[in-house]
């Protein structure tokens, strides 16, 4: 049986945790994911984000001729599109698991981890045979996976070419005439953009009445007007069969909230029904971790589960399920297995997100539906990018927006939210003075903003939450 001082459970932002720092500890780093490097690097954040951009270029051709620019309406060579990506990313992954494997203290372990005690893990690899392993102190960075629902057809075997998840949509063969998606979130939303924009048929099914449901109302709204234009959406929908009958090769079966029926044909089915923590695959029970009701592993501040030497950190504990949440809970375990009479915490409190669809949404802190449902007092400002000069470089339409909250009498920042292009870059200063304590004229007032920068959309935006005295 194999000890170490250390095991990391996980190749995302887990492996990120052990530098050289660590050079002096035996560590054993445990990862079945194929490839090597966890979800944001080969399926997830950086590559569906090369493809958001992708889209984004063939739809800027499409709307060229309202710069007075008359250009032919764009051919996808799909191969060429999915190799530029993964001709880059793979090889990413490979040299990182080639690093590993050079390392001489840092033993990594190509199998799946479960534990069968206290500290204690057994190791399943690919042929069959397993290992026995004890840690002084375990981090669990075990991420998480597509939710795949149970209605009846999505598992039978002629459908398991037609049927994807985000791990496996992006490195199709051919680019499908037409596509449906499930869900209504970043993932749903995205890649219905993406294909859209590649020339794809796509229909998007969703089960509540709003895509996007967390993100801000109005905003959400105006998203979903805007993709309606290239995309079907249909909303208050529940699937209730899949089969392989449709006319592309599958069939896609429905019900609303009145119990009316409906179908759907197509030759690829994309499930972007929301993903789920991997804590069920670990058997927690064994070495006391406790999860919540959702499978999240429960932490503290410091990144400590409930049992003693054991941190958790990302998607398996982290509900935000974000890249840049679990680089920052990361940073905390790293710092804490460094410095345990030093310990230091994560601040889960302002975790901001962007959508990179057509067009971006992204928010920090709370909604104005939060803040009424709170009943806290607050100040709105809006402000349009058609009223700012860049917004006129971009023949914005009027329906791209920013949006700030504040306390009325501090003035500091409870939120904010912008709808349109680039508004994944256009909200840092926001999260900046959210983080620093920044109040709204202090930030408006106490800086220059570049003219005619489409960053003035912000600037005007808090301008009306705090005018000039």
């Amino acid at each position: 049986m194999r000890h170490v001082d250390l095991a990391v459970i996980g190749s995302g932002s887990g492996n990120s945790i052990i530098d050289e720092r660590f050079d002096d500890l035996s560590v054993a780093l445990i990862d079945d994911g194929d490839p090597f490097g966890g979800t944001c690097l080969n399926a997830g954040c950086i590559p569906s984000k090369m493809f958001t951009h992708t889209a984004e270029v063939a739809d800027e051709i499409r709307g060229a001729r309202r710069y007075g620019l008359h250009a032919s309406t764009p051919t996808v060579d799909w191969p060429a599109v999915r190799d530029r990506i993964f001709g880059r990313i793979d090889p990413i992954s490979l040299s990182g698991l080639g690093w590993r494997e050079s390392q001489p203290n840092v033993a990594l372990m190509r199998g799946t981890a479960r534990f069968t005690g206290v500290k204690r893990l057994t190791i399943s690899y690919p042929d069959d045979t397993e290992e026995t392993l004890t840690a002084d102190r375990i981090v669990l960075a075990a991420g998480s996976r597509p939710r795949m629902p149970d209605f009846p057809g999505l598992d039978a075997a002629e459908l398991e070419d037609r049927v994807h998840t985000s791990n496996t949509i992006m490195r199709l063969d051919r680019l499908p005439r037409t596509m449906v998606v499930l869900g209504g979130g970043f993932v749903a939303v995205e890649f219905a953009h993406i294909f859209s924009a590649l020339g794809v048929a796509v229909t998007l099914i969703n089960r509540s009445s709003a895509l996007l449901r967390h993100a801000d109302a109005e905003l959400a709204t105006s998203l979903t007007e805007e993709l309606s234009r290239r995309v079907v959406v249909r909303l208050n929908q529940s699937v209730v069969e899949v089969d392989g009958s449709g006319r592309g090769g599958i069939g896609v079966y429905t019900m609303d909230h009145n119990d009316i029926e409906y179908s759907y044909d197509a030759e690829v089915l994309l499930v972007a029904t929301g993903r789920i923590p991997n804590s069920d695959r670990l058997n927690l029970p064994a070495t006391g971790v406790d999860v919540d009701g959702d499978g999240f592993v429960v932490v503290d501040a410091h990144q400590r589960t409930t049992a003693d030497g054991i941190f958790a950190l990302g998607d398996v504990s982290n509900h935000s399920m974000l890249k840049h949440a679990a680089n920052a809970d990361a940073r905390t375990v790293q710092h804490n297995l460094l410095h345990p009479g030093d310990l230091a915490s994560t601040e889960h409190t302002t975790i901001p997100y962007a959508v990179f669809s057509d067009p971006q949404l992204a928010s920090v802190g709370l909604t104005e539906q939060q803040l009424r449902q709170s009943g806290r007092p607050y100040r709105v400002g809006v402000h349009r990018y058609a009223d700012v000069a860049y917004g006129w470089a971009l023949e914005d339409r009027g329906t791209h927006v920013a949006k700030v909250l504040v306390d009325p009498e501090s003035l500091q920042l409870l939120g904010c939210h912008i709808l349109g292009p680039q508004a994944s870059t256009l909200i840092q200063p926001a999260i900046q003075a959210m983080a620093t304590g920044l109040d709204a004229r202090t930030m408006a007032r106490a800086q220059y903003w570049i003219h005619p920068a489409l960053t003035e959309v912000l600037e005007n935006a808090l301008l009306k939450v705090a005018p000039d005295r």
